[in-house]
C-alpha cells in the first residue's frame, strides 16, 4: 500500500513551562511545518476548562492558523455542536470559507468536550440545556448544512417564511465532517451521506466496527457519492525508540489523570514526568494506552502508520503528535512535535536539527 496522506490534529497543549500565548505560538510553528511538508489538513479541537489544553475556540484558532499558512486545509476536530447555536456555527464557518476559499473543514461532534459545570455555562448562553442540545443533534446538523448552503435556508415563523443565510453572498461551502467515538455518529453520517471520522486516537477500540457500519449503511448524497473517512492516531516519532518513549510519557500521564479522575494540570516536561511513581493499576492502564499509540524512530513509526492505514482501509491518516518537551525547550516551540511530522513525512531523509528557526509571525 502506498504511504497515506498525512494530516494533523492539534489540541494546542499547554506545558508547565508555557503560557497560553506560548502554546498558541507553538501551534503556529507546528502548523507552518505541516504546511511546508505538504500535509493535507490541520484540525483544531474544542475542549474547555482544561489546564493542559488551549483549544477552546476552533473558529478563532482556524482563522489564526489559516492566516499563517498558505496551502493546507484548516478545520475543526471538532466543533461540539450541542455547545453552540447552529446559526452561530454556520456564520463562523461561512466567513472562514469566504476568507480562505477551498481550505476550510467543519468537523462536527456531539460530545460536550468539557465537565458538566462548564457545559452548563456554554449551553445556558445558547439558550438551551445539556439534554435538549444533545437530543437535537441530528436536527442541528441539518440546520448548519442548510444555513451554510449558497442558497441559504427558509425558516417559517408565525405563518411567514423568512430567508436565513449564514453570509450574504457565499460562493463556496466548507466541507462538513461528522466525528464520533461511538456508532451513533457513524449511523448519522451514513444516513446523511457525509464524511465521517471515528476517534481512534481517543478510544483505541471499536474503530473497525464503526467504519464498517458507516461504509455498509452509507447513502449517497449531493455532498458525497461514496463513503469518505480517515484514521486518527496518537504518534511520537524521534531519532530513536528510546527517545520517543521518553517524549510520550507526559501525554500518557495527562491521559491517565483524565481517565482516573485525578486533578488536571498543565502537561509536564519529560524530566518532570520521569519522576512520577505510578501505582500498579495505573502502570497497567498506561501500558494499555501506550500499546495503541504509534511510538518509535522515524522509519518504524512510518511503517506502523502505513500498516494501520492498510488495516482500516484508509488513504489518509490524521496524526495527533503527542510528543512532550525536554527541559530548556523554547516555550514558544514544540520541537519534538514538529520532528514527529518531519520524520513521518520524510522517513528516509537525513537527520534534521530540532532547533530550526520558525518564520516570524
Amino acid at each position: 500500500m502506498p504511504s497515506p496522506a498525512l494530516s494533523v490534529l492539534d489540541l494546542v497543549p499547554v506545558r508547565s513551562d508555557q503560557t497560553s500565548a506560548d502554546a498558541l505560538a507553538a501551534t503556529l510553528s507546528l502548523a507552518r511545518v505541516a504546511d511546508d511538508l505538504g500535509l493535507r489538513r490541520y484540525w483544531l479541537a474544542e475542549h474547555h476548562n482544561m489546564p493542559a489544553v488551549a483549544a477552546t475556540n476552533p473558529p478563532v484558532l482556524i482563522a489564526t492558523v489559516a492566516g499563517a499558512t498558505e496551502r493546507i486545509r484548516v478545520g475543526s476536530g471538532g466543533v461540539m455542536l450541542p455547545n453552540h447555536a447552529p446559526l452561530v456555527v454556520a456564520e463562523q464557518f461561512a466567513l472562514l470559507e469566504a476568507a480562505h476559499p477551498g481550505r476550510i473543514d467543519l468537523g462536527i461532534g456531539r460530545a460536550p468536550g468539557t465537565d458538566p459545570v462548564t457545559g452548563w455555562a456554554l449551553r445556558h448562553g445558547a439558550g438551551g440545556v445539556s439534554g435538549d442540545a444533545v437530543d437535537r443533534f441530528p436536527t442541528y446538523v441539518d440546520d448548519v448544512l442548510a444555513m451554510m448552503d449558497v442558497g441559504g435556508a427558509a425558516v417559517s415563523v408565525a405563518g411567514r417564511t423568512h430567508p436565513l443565510r449564514a453570509t450574504p453572498h457565499a460562493t463556496g461551502v466548507a466541507d462538513v465532517w461528522l466525528l464520533g467515538s461511538s456508532d451513533f455518529s457513524a449511523r448519522l453520517a451514513a444516513e446523511k451521506g457525509l464524511p465521517y471520522v471515528f476517534a481512534h486516537h481517543f478510544s483505541g477500540s471499536g474503530t473497525a466496527e464503526a467504519l464498517e457500519l458507516y461504509r455498509s449503511q452509507f447513502r449517497p448524497s449531493d455532498v458525497l457519492a461514496e463513503p469518505r473517512t480517515f484514521l486518527t492516531l496518537n504518534v511520537v516519532a524521534a531519532e530513536t525508540r528510546a527517545l520517543a518513549e521518553r517524549l510520550a510519557l507526559p501525554q500518557l500521564l495527562s491521559m491517565l489523570a483524565l481517565r482516573t479522575g485525578q486533578p488536571l494540570h498543565p502537561q509536564q516536561l519529560v524530566e518532570e514526568a520521569e519522576t512520577v511513581e505510578l501505582a500498579e493499576p495505573h502502570r497497567d492502564l498506561v501500558e494499555a494506552m501506550r500499546s495503541r499509540w504509534v511510538i518509535g524512530d522515524g522509519a518504524s513509526a512510518h511503517e506502523q502508520v502505513v500498516a494501520l492505514a492498510e488495516t482500516y482501509g484508509v488513504d489518509e491518516v490524521m496524526v495527533h503528535p503527542v510528543a512532550g518537551a525536554l527541559a530548556g525547550t523554547d516555550p514558544r516551540r514544540s520541537p519534538a512535535r514538529e520532528e514527529t511530522l518531519r520524520l513521518l513525512s520524510e522517513p528516509g531523509a537525513p537527520e534534521r536539527s530540532e532547533e530550526r528557526v520558525p518564520r516570524p509571525g
